[in-house]
């Protein structure tokens, strides 16, 4: 599960703004709002995947909780995009 912590940070990476991100996703502000303050777990799957779709179409890779040896989950860019 994404977490509004990785949400902000991803949208941070691409320098997308949260009506960017809205737009890119096809909601509204407000709902990009309520995911970043209080985490997607209370929006429905529909709009969480159009936001991951959003953000991993722009070049945002979402790192789960123990994929590197620190273990926490991140963003990152997708490789051919950080370079």
């Amino acid at each position: 599960m994404i977490e509004a912590s990785q949400l902000r940070a991803a949208r941070g990476l691409i320098e997308w703004s949260q009506t960017q991100l809205a737009e890119a996703a096809g909601l509204s502000l407000p709902t990009i709002k309520r995911m970043e303050k209080v985490g997607p777990g209370r929006s429905s799957a529909d709009n969480v995947n159009a936001v991951r779709r959003a953000l991993e179409a722009a070049g945002v890779v979402f790192l789960e909780a123990g994929a590197s040896a620190e273990g926490g989950p991140g963003v990152r860019l997708r490789k051919d995009l950080g370079t």
